[in-house]
């Protein structure tokens, strides 16, 4: 058990992570476990390769974080989420309104030319004396 591991409480969120087409064999490992090692990955900053042995091996964990990320599983958890926390606190699921700030700073100041490039074209008017 890891600090990051999800509690029974918190396991509530097992049904985004079923798949809908009950079809195919039956997972070899359990969804939370892959969840779990995914939190573990992120609260430690770890490379996957450097997951512990107790986990599911990290291409696996990997995979599942790939199509998860790319089907836009989390976003939607996040969401859920979300809502939920704010009719807990008496609030409508959705804001009403957001503000939006605005800040212009220069971030690119240009120094002045120094030295001469003999590659570049000379810009200058040429004059010719002949003798």
């Amino acid at each position: 058990m890891y600090p990051s591991d999800l509690t029974d409480k918190e396991w509530d969120l097992k049904d985004y992570f079923t798949p809908k087409d009950p079809r195919g064999c039956k997972p070899k490992h359990d969804k939370r476990t892959i969840v779990n090692a995914i939190f573990y990955l992120n609260k430690g900053g770890i490379q996957w390769r450097m997951l512990p042995k107790d986990f599911p091996p990290w291409q696996t964990v990997y995979d599942c974080f790939r199509i998860w990320s790319r089907a836009g599983l989390w976003e939607t958890i996040l969401d859920c989420l979300n809502t939920k926390y704010r009719q807990q606190q008496g609030r409508t699921p959705m804001p009403t309104y957001s503000i939006l700030d605005t800040q212009t700073a220069k971030s690119h100041f240009h120094g002045e030319e120094r030295g001469f490039d003999g590659g570049k074209k000379d810009t200058r008017p040429q004059t010719s004396y002949r003798r």
